[in-house]
């Protein structure tokens, strides 16, 4: 009786164990559940440190283009000219970065390729002279801005002055046109004067047949006809020797020839001289890589930046005549040498 009583009790302790109430089951699911949660909590809080970057880069980036945009709003809103200026200053910086890095992977792969600035490419040739103009005209408001508190009075002069001071990409739309049509009639003002000079170097011409195309070339000018692309190339050996040949140019005819291609005239003879010849070897490159690529290649507003360098305003002028023109003067250079000593 005694050792059924013990085994009876034995078999119920077992029993108890293997099959707890509810209260008990339901005690040990929570502690189950509790343990579970807090291992999934302890995983979430306790990232990574590269994960842990990457959020806050994220989140710092998402509030950033929150704010801004919150900026933008407020004003265009409230001060809607200011922020027209803003814009254009902040597309204008972003265009400018994007062109240095395009200059900086030319540069290198002209390194890496042993190739020089006349291998080029027409588009990347075009690009590095366009870069490099821009780059100088920003080196001179860095200059005037290195005095202290000297660039609050560069802001003004680029408010004042931004034709003289900015380049092409914080122009407005109008901006753009009006400041190509103020430097085409600057350099418009010295194609008189170079009319001038050739009628009176005519007599210096020692061939009789040259001196008679000559004074047909200049009298079809002054008359506003268009010369035909036989009338120049007759004419090229003038423009090789004395007394049209570069080498032989005067200070004030190398002056108004600056002019007319957009160059400074306050330098030196020797300064200037140089710097007409390495404009004029440029072009004459350009003209190269633009016969091999094919003008028909080139869009509309590449037509008419390429027109304009050239010498003729294209800011007015339909798309198909500018193509023609480029065709003439293209069947011009491309029929000259690549010594840059022409000045035709």
């Amino acid at each position: 009786m005694a050792l059924s009583r013990v085994c009876w009790t034995r078999a119920a302790l077992w029993g108890s164990a293997v099959a707890p109430g509810p209260v008990v089951t339901r005690r040990l699911q929570l502690g189950r559940s509790g343990l579970a949660w807090e291992a999934f909590r302890s995983s979430k809080l306790h990232l990574s440190p590269k994960s842990d970057m990457k959020s806050l880069i994220s989140y710092v980036v998402t509030k950033t283009k929150v704010i801004n945009g919150k900026y933008h709003r407020f004003l265009g809103r409230h001060f809607p000219r200011f922020y027209v200026l803003y814009t254009i200053f902040m597309k204008g910086l972003q265009m400018f970065w994007a062109d240095a890095k395009k200059a900086r992977r030319i540069k290198t792969n002209m390194w890496k390729q042993s190739i020089k600035f006349h291998q080029l490419p027409y588009r990347e040739m075009e690009h590095l002279r366009q870069f490099r103009q821009d780059v100088t005209k920003c080196l001179f408001l860095g200059i005037i801005s290195i005095p202290p508190f000297a660039n609050y009075l560069v802001f003004l002069l680029m408010y004042l002055f931004p034709r003289q001071l900015l380049i092409r990409h914080f122009w407005t739309p109008k901006q753009q046109i009006d400041f190509l049509d103020i430097y085409h009639a600057l350099r418009k003002q010295s194609h008189s004067e170079i009319i001038s000079y050739l009628e009176r170097v005519i007599p210096l011409v020692s061939d009789a047949g040259l001196q008679w195309h000559l004074t047909e070339l200049c009298t079809k000018i002054q008359n506003g006809t268009h010369p035909a692309v036989q009338d120049i190339l007759t004419l090229r050996e003038c423009f090789s020797n004395h007394p049209l040949g570069i080498n032989q140019l005067q200070a004030w005819q190398m002056k108004a020839l600056s002019r007319a291609m957009l160059l400074t005239p306050y330098l030196p003879p020797p300064l200037l001289r140089h710097r007409l010849k390495t404009h004029t070897t440029v072009i004459h490159q350009l003209d190269r890589a633009l016969a091999k690529l094919g003008i028909g290649q080139l869009s509309a507003q590449e037509v008419k930046l390429a027109c304009y360098l050239r010498g003729l305003n294209s800011t007015h002028i339909a798309e198909d005549r500018c193509r023609t023109w480029l065709g003439e003067w293209l069947q011009i250079s491309c029929s000259l040498k690549g010594t840059g000593t022409s000045t035709a």
